[in-house]
């Protein structure tokens, strides 16, 4: 007497598993917080001396980071069949509905450079550069400016 096939298995059916995409992450950050991006310090003193990683890390009190996304409000979208108006020209005028992000509720201005203490905030698990941080733990708003432009 033969033995029978086994049966086919559902999952041997099933094609193997894609691999994960490449995936683009859009963080907004909620209440009185916003998201910085830590800025590389200069690997040199004001002096011309190499300061090695270490060395910076550990006797940086504060770092330097830039703005990329400050907590908004949630934007309004507007019914279009509410306000419907027959001229063209009012249509030219009226801001484009989708391009509203909502507003700045933060107090800190998109793309602004702040000074925080090196050990505040949350750092984002896929890239490290990145930190939520509270509004109240930003020491200060940091302008760059140039030799040049001081003269």
């Amino acid at each position: 007497m033969a033995k029978a096939a086994p049966k086919p298995r559902p999952e041997d059916d099933d094609p193997k598993p894609e691999p994960p995409r490449r995936v683009s992450r859009h963080v907004q950050p909620l209440g009185p917080r916003v998201l910085v991006r830590v800025l590389k310090s200069p690997d040199r003193s004001e002096a011309g001396l190499f300061l090695p990683q270490g060395v910076k890390d550990d006797n940086a009190m504060a770092l330097l980071g830039e703005v990329v996304e400050v907590a908004r409000t949630m934007p309004k979208v507007d019914d279009p069949l509410a306000d419907e108006t027959t001229e063209e020209d009012d249509d030219h005028d009226r801001p484009d509905p989708r391009a509203d992000l909502g507003r700045n509720v933060s107090g800190v201005p998109l793309h602004a450079n702040v000074l925080f203490e090196k050990d505040r905030g949350v750092a984002v698990p896929w890239d490290e550069t990145l930190r939520i941080i509270e509004v109240r733990h930003i020491l200060a708003l940091v302008d760059i400016i140039s030799e040049d432009e001081i003269q």
